[in-house]
């Protein structure tokens, strides 16, 4: 029913845990392939990946182009494109499985999903990003690609799918399907905190947030990157 495809780069400290997230939605036949779009690990992602029985498509370095060979590679009828750094919470599938059904049944207008941001951090400022994004969310069903992205094959192919953007990809196709086709789901995404206390979180949401206003000004995105790399 679903292939998720999850882009990595030196990803080992947390594909397992991604990949282990998807384990009861295989074991239920809602998830029937995973794809590993590698863009040159020199760690053990490739090794982790191979041992849980992910397929493995290799390349250039990009999230866009990497999410964009392994939607190529999907043979399933729904499409689930998911970071390497995020976990779905347990019964995530069911809800899924749900929304699948409401669309293929025609119950529901077509749409895709997206998941609720969840930090794996304790305190006050991981609880002011998520109250931050779930209102973004909720007035402009403007999901980043950390809450996972869950769409008909068709409906990735009709709007073009993802492009070659070195940046904010997630922004561009969730702009192509439109509020009206974008659904937000319960079920949460745990995304790892680890770059928010790296860097800070205030300085890490003011990155996040010039990069959204820089294209919104049309700043190419390769210019964007260059600026925050």
């Amino acid at each position: 029913m679903i292939s998720v495809i999850i882009p990595t780069l030196n990803a080992e400290a947390t594909l397992a845990s991604t990949l282990a997230s998807l384990v009861p939605a295989a074991v239920d036949g809602v998830v029937r392939q995973v794809i590993v779009a590698d863009g040159g690990s020199t760690d053990r992602t490739l090794e982790i990946a191979d041992a849980a029985g992910a397929d493995i498509v290799q390349g250039e370095a990009g999230r866009g182009r990497q999410l964009a060979r392994g939607a190529k590679a999907a043979r399933s009828a729904w499409l689930l494109f998911l970071h390497a750094d995020t976990v779905l919470e347990p019964g995530w599938h069911t809800e899924a499985a749900a929304f699948m059904d409401g669309i293929e049944t025609d119950h529901r207008p077509v749409s895709a999903a997206a998941f609720r941001f969840t930090l794996d951090d304790a305190g006050m400022a991981p609880r002011l990003i998520e109250a931050g994004v779930w209102l973004r969310c909720a007035l402009a069903r403007l999901p980043y690609g950390d809450q996972g992205l869950l769409l008909p094959a068709w409906l990735y192919r009709e709007i073009g799918g993802f492009r070659p953007m070195p940046i904010m990809e997630d922004v561009d196709i969730v702009r192509r399907l439109g509020w009206r086709r974008l659904t937000m789901l319960s079920s949460r995404a745990v995304t790892s905190a680890s770059r928010y206390r790296r860097d800070g979180y205030g300085r890490r949401t003011a990155r996040n947030l010039s990069c959204l206003a820089l294209y919104a000004l049309r700043v190419p995105p390769d210019t964007i990157a260059r600026l925050y790399r």
